[in-house]
């Protein structure tokens, strides 16, 4: 199935069009709009034929005479359209090492993406283009691992066949294991050998065995082991063998996104995709950053250097807000990961060796008296701590001295130090007990952090909230949640506060029918709300059994469950079951977005920062940290330092624990 935007122009005439394109240019100042519309309505193989008519017919070349009549930006996309792939491709490599300094970031993409045909192409155009041997010209240009690797893919060797053997799988995945995380330094030759030989189909498999046995992606080790360019062409190797089209279309939303625009990337993608991909690349990037490719260009461009791009792009998907085959794979094969992962989760904060408890209290106890406060020795002690050695401090200090140490540390504390510090003294039941409490009582509601922690929590967890809650605030958890909410977002979280979820694991059956009931879009009947199926199913099933559910519901109607929540519902509830449904896919990552949203920008939501910093603690922070860096290209550490002032920032750090 052919998925580029550009197609053969019907009823073609190369002379015709030749000579259109002579009388858009001549005379003073030339039709733009009429070269545009021209060129982009013609295949690759009919303009290349034009640039032949329009030879025998003036005697002239229709590339010069492009590149005299038109300037800037439009001018560089036009020509580029004019020239076949594999010359197009040769140039971009030359411009990118001619001259002082290199363009790392093109050959790169390049390389990584082309296939075995398309490099030998690459090849032979750059010679007979610039009568220079290509390898030895990147080998002049590039030095060391990075070197060593474009040139294995300059070879266009990779393996094609499709068979795959799954013994060789398992080595390969031990080897690369063994070459990296394993070892002490990294044996970089597996990772060339590895990734620049086997086949597509086979490294997928790899990947996916790679992440059974080390519990993590193979990106994430890539960026542990590996560095400077070197490890970003082999990121981008990783992402082509998962998915082409999802590599290019994070690299257009790239250079898009942010001030200012990389014109030269978004001519080069939309260009060299636009008879290969441009469909699946359209897809793939509606899903990922929930607007079209179409809008975004037309947000980022403009005249007819944006008319152009829109051309080749071919047509808006927020319009019809239908997509499949690309888009729907690279999703299934994401709830396929999610089920097989064996993630071990892992806080930053463990129980310290050799505690002394009463010490402890006593170095509080000295940083709180006389005049002034040693933060310092504050935050040193609490951060360091476990939350249950924390609850030994406490009795410690009422043993020692009579004193209750939380009302000396609200005294002595104040601001956003104060909430981290208290917030890390009280037991984690406690603390969500006491934000639940804090979203519901006086004026307005703070839905979201109702939704946060009732989505996230798991039973043993939510039993012990509404135990403290009842504590704390003689009042049943359910009642005020029923009494602050309303409507399918009460029902919501009046479900998940039963803390009743199923634990069992996957039912095939049962999954295809629960899907099936989502899916449903047919059924009126008001007591069968689509809202009601889906709470009675992403409510009360088990994490295991809704990643299957998900992944039929992938199957039956080509959408991603997020997709059709986004479509069909609204508001807190829409909030609510996206929540859910990311904290099954991924709940580290869940929380690296939470956390990232409440620093990026203007201002910083503290109270978001700290409630998440302090819940997740002991539990996955440093799997947070890992997505963190994964999703946003910077660490968790440098972006609350860049953030936050102060002792507040010097606590935050300290519980982050460590840079990435």
């Amino acid at each position: 199935v052919y998925r580029g935007s550009v197609k053969d122009f019907p009823g073609f005439d190369a002379s015709q069009d030749a000579e259109a394109l002579y009388n858009a240019m001549k005379g003073f100042g030339s039709d733009k709009e009429a070269i545009l519309d021209l060129i982009t309505s013609r295949s690759n193989k009919q303009r290349v034929e034009i640039c032949q008519a329009y030879k025998s017919l003036y005697g002239k070349d229709l590339i010069a005479d492009l590149k005299y009549e038109l300037t800037g930006k439009f001018e560089r996309l036009i020509v580029s359209l004019m020239r076949p792939p594999a010359y197009s491709d040769a140039k971009e490599i030359k411009d990118a090492i001619a001259g002082i300094g290199t363009d790392e970031k093109c050959l790169i993409e390049i390389l990584a993406s082309r296939t075995n045909q398309e490099i030998h192409n690459l090849a032979a155009a750059y010679k007979d283009a610039y009568e220079r041997d290509l390898e030895t010209d990147i080998v002049g240009d590039t030095s060391g691992h990075f070197k060593k690797m474009l040139v294995v893919l300059l070879q266009g060797t990779r393996e094609e066949d499709d068979v795959v053997s799954e013994d060789l799988v398992e080595q390969d995945a031990k080897d690369l294991l063994e070459a990296g995380e394993l070892k002490w330094g990294t044996d970089e030759a597996q990772f060339i050998y590895i990734l620049g030989r086997r086949s597509k189909q086979h490294l997928r498999l790899v990947f996916d065995e790679y992440l059974k046995i080390s519990g993590k992606p193979i990106e994430r080790s890539i960026r542990g082991e590996l560095s400077g360019d070197f490890e970003k062409l082999m990121l981008a190797v990783v992402k082509c063998i998962r998915s082409t089209a999802e590599y290019f279309a994070e690299r257009l939303y790239k250079a898009m996104k942010g001030l200012g625009t990389r014109d030269n990337t978004l001519i080069r993608i939309m260009v060299s995709r636009s008879e290969i991909d441009m469909l699946d690349i359209r897809e793939v990037f509606r899903t990922k950053y929930e607007k079209s490719l179409y809008n975004m260009i037309k947000e980022d461009t403009s005249g007819e250097y944006k008319k152009t791009l829109l051309k080749l792009c071919g047509g808006d998907d927020d319009a019809a807000g239908e997509f499949f085959p690309e888009a729907a794979q690279v999703a299934y094969r994401m709830w396929e990961l999610s089920a097989v992962a064996k993630v071990e989760l892992r806080g930053t904060v463990q129980p310290v060796g050799g505690f002394n408890d009463d010490g402890d209290a006593q170095v509080l106890r000295k940083a709180m008296k006389g005049l002034g406060t040693d933060e310092g020795a504050i935050i040193e002690v609490v951060t360091q701590r476990s939350n249950a050695q924390r609850q030994q401090i406490l009795k410690a200090y009422k043993a020692h001295y009579g004193r209750d140490l939380m009302a000396d540390l609200k005294s002595e504390l104040s601001g956003s130090l104060a909430k981290l510090i208290l917030g890390l003294m009280l037991t984690p039941a406690q603390y969500d007990a006491k934000q639940l409490r804090k979203a519901v009582e006086g004026a307005g509601t703070d839905e979201s952090v109702l939704i946060e922690i009732m989505a996230t929590r798991n039973n043993r967890e939510i039993a012990a909230i509404n135990e403290a809650y009842q504590e704390a605030y003689h009042k049943r958890l359910e009642d005020d949640l029923s009494s602050d909410t309303s409507g399918h977002l009460k029902r919501i979280l009046v479900s998940l506060a039963l803390g009743n979820r199923d634990e069992g694991p996957e039912n095939l059956t049962q999954a295809h029918e629960d899907a099936k009931k989502l899916a449903d879009v047919s059924s009126n009947d008001s007591s069968d709300s689509l809202e009601t199926r889906f709470l009675s199913i992403l409510c009360t099933r088990s994490y295991p059994h809704l990643r299957r559910v998900f992944q039929e519901f992938i199957k039956m109607t080509n959408h991603d469950v997020e997709h059709a929540i986004r479509k069909r519902m609204s508001g807190d509830v829409r909030d609510a079951f996206l929540a859910i449904v990311r904290s099954v896919k991924n709940k580290p990552a869940f929380f690296a977005d939470k956390l990232y949203k409440s620093m990026k920008g203007a201002g910083t939501d503290e109270r978001t920062l700290t409630r998440i910093m302090i819940s997740r603690s002991e539990i996955d922070l440093l799997n947070i940290r890992g997505e963190f860096i994964d999703l946003f290209d910077k660490s968790l550490h440098h972006m609350i330092e860049k953030d936050t002032s102060g002792d507040y920032r010097k606590a935050l750090l300290a519980l982050c624990g460590g840079e990435d």
